[in-house]
């Protein structure tokens, strides 16, 4: 189990801690739009709408 797997901020999510915090990082990281960062998810196989996104962010 990974720390954010016990983080409670994570507990009502539809989709695994890690990929939200890999989505929030490449997105305040890089230059990237929301719709870029969907789309960079998506060619890993997960399906996210830019809106969920950016209200990770």
């Amino acid at each position: 189990m990974t720390r954010f797997a016990r983080d409670p901020l994570y507990r009502r999510h539809r989709f695994p801690a890690e990929v939200i915090a890999h989505a929030v990082w490449l997105y305040f990281r890089f230059p990237l739009s929301l719709r870029m960062v969907g789309d960079m998810l998506a060619a890993r196989g997960v399906f996210v709408s830019h809106q969920t996104v950016r209200h990770w962010g």
